[in-house]
Order: structure tokens, then sequence, then C-alpha cells
């Protein structure tokens, strides 16, 4: 078959998740509007919590939720070292646990969880690139409150929301690389000037004139750039310092 027909589900949904990530002011942002949809959307007529884990360098995190207990249930999650969410990230499997009462993979996990009011869990990989990797986590306070229909939609959701997670978190480290990048020409560029003006002042060389600063610095137990821009003010008493980098 040439053309096949796009499921309107699924466009939809990649639609709305491209719109999060371009709309959304910070990655923080765009994280918890992340995980309201399938909370609003799944399991009609039962209340669903969510939440997003990710791991970086092996460890995991609660990044976003749309209540405060998700974040104490994942977290109970990772001071166990088990529980749906971390199997679902290591086997990159969903994970559904329909009655936490009968449930004996995670004894000491489930009954904490089902004390809490939990009644049934739904964990959802999301891979990601390199050692990363993410899970959409929703817990019910129901049993069985997740029917085949709502496990197919959250993993549907899932694979989308996996491809606009790798885009936010490229975007913010490529953002986060930029601003080191500003902040250190900042810096270097006040560095300069305090030593041009130490280097006129006593007639020594730029390597006479850093070595001075590094000895202030390290005396006074303060940031080279902070020790530098002073330099700088006690020469510019009349006027601001201004680098090409700021606006």
């Amino acid at each position: 078959m040439g053309d096949r027909q796009k499921n309107p589900v699924r466009v939809g949904i990649a639609e709305q998740l491209q719109d999060m990530v371009l709309e959304s002011a910070d990655v923080a942002n765009m994280l918890d509007e992340l995980v309201k949809h399938p909370a609003a959307t799944l399991a009609p007529g039962h209340a669903v919590l969510c939440g997003l884990t990710l791991v970086r360098k092996k460890l995991p995190a609660t990044v976003a939720t749309c209540a405060p207990q998700v974040k104490a249930m994942d977290e109970l999650q990772y001071n166990f070292g088990d529980g749906p969410c971390l199997t679902a990230l290591r086997e990159e499997v969903t994970v559904y646990v329909p009655d936490l009462d009968r449930e004996r993979r995670w004894p000491r996990y489930c009954a904490v969880a089902r004390s809490e009011g939990i009644g049934s869990i739904l964990s959802i990989p999301l891979p990601l690139d390199n050692d990363a990797g993410a899970a959409i986590n929703l817990y019910a306070g129901d049993r069985e409150a997740f029917t085949d229909d709502d496990i197919a939609s959250a993993e549907t959701y899932g694979a989308q929301a996996s491809k606009s997670l790798r885009l936010a978190v490229r975007t913010a480290q490529l953002l986060s690389a930029q601003q080191n990048l500003e902040a250190l020409m900042r810096s270097r560029t006040i560095i300069d000037l305090a030593s041009g003006t130490i280097m006129e002042r006593h007639h020594c060389s730029q390597d006479t004139a850093l070595q001075t600063l590094r000895e202030e610095s390290n005396n006074r137990n303060r940031k080279l750039r902070d020790v530098a821009a002073e330099y700088v003010a006690k020469t510019n008493t009349h006027a601001s310092i201004h680098t090409h980098f700021d606006h």
C-alpha cells in the first residue's frame, strides 16, 4: 500500500506535544504540561494522578507531577530501589499493576502505596538519548482503573512524548551551553580590562597583572571575576561597566 492513512489520535497527540515544546517558556513548564494530559484523559470516572521520572547518569528523579502525592510515591520506589516505574525504565516495557493488594513483585512498596490510597499503577517507559531515560507514572485510587484501551492510549502518548521530551532536553542543554559560554566571555572581558588597568598603573606585563589579580582573589577568597570587576569599577567611577554580551 502506497499511502497509509495516519491515525488521527496519534497525529493530534503529536501536534499537541510539538506545540507544548514550542509554546512553553522553559522545560519545567513543558514537563508540567506533559503530565496533565494523561491525568485528565485516561481512565474516565477514576481519579488519576500522573508524574514523570527522568533518569540521568543512572539516577532517577521526579521532574514533574500533577500532585504532591505523586512525588512521594515515586521517591518511595527510589528508596526501595525497585517498583513499577523503575522496572519499566530498566526493562523498557509497560508495567501495569491492576491491584496492589494482589501484586507480589514489590511487596514492601505496594503495601505502603496501598496504605496511601493507591489501588492501581501504570508505568510507561519513554526512551531517550544515550544513558538517559524517562517514564510516565499513573496512579489511581481504584483497583483495575486502567482498561486495555487506556493502556494503549498511554503507550501512544508515551511514544510521542518521548520525541518531544528529547527535543526539550536538547534545547535546554543547548541553551545552558550558550549561557555558560556568554558568562565565560563576560568574565574574560572584565579580567582583560582589569589586567590592562594594572598594567597601565604599574607598568608591568600582562602575566604579572593576572598574577596580581589571582593573588588578591586567593587572599580575599573571592572569585577572580569579582576582584577584576572591582579594579575596573575603581578606575571608571563615573560609568557603569558593560560588556559586548550585556543587553
